[in-house]
């Protein structure tokens, strides 16, 4: 088995992280609620981003391969954290395709899509999920 990322404890509650195909580096860091600076990405904020960033890249994929143009899209995601114990309770993601001009049709085809993303299908039932679109 290939390693994905190699992670390195750097002391004071941060990591830093390796893309092992393309070295590309992220740093996380604890967030002020749970004893650290939040100057960085937390591990449960990667979490969250990788939903919405998962998302977009299943729609990209969608739409290339239906021939579908598809020029935009900016979205947030919010986490909210729950206690007892701690961990990740709700992410709510809004997404922003206004720029494609789409019809109905499409639309659906699009959300269905990106609801069917692989971490969205890896995320513990436990966690409520919110997608709010804007076409």
């Amino acid at each position: 088995m290939k390693a994905t990322a190699k992670v390195v404890y750097e002391g004071n509650l941060r990591t830093q992280c390796t893309h092992m195909q393309s070295g590309s580096v992220i740093q996380t860091d604890a967030p002020t609620d749970n004893n650290g600076k939040g100057e960085a990405f937390s591990p449960t904020d990667l979490l969250a981003t990788s939903l919405i960033t998962c998302m977009q890249t299943i729609v990209g994929i969608f739409c290339q391969n239906h021939s579908i143009p598809f020029s935009h899209c900016e979205g947030t995601v919010e986490k909210v954290m729950y206690s007892d114990p701690r961990r990740v309770g709700e992410l709510h993601v809004n997404l922003d395709f206004s720029e494609n001009k789409w019809d109905e049709k499409t639309q659906k085809k699009v959300q269905k899509a990106a609801e069917a993303c692989p971490v969205a299908k890896s995320i513990h039932p436990d966690i409520k999920l919110t997608f709010t679109y804007l076409f």
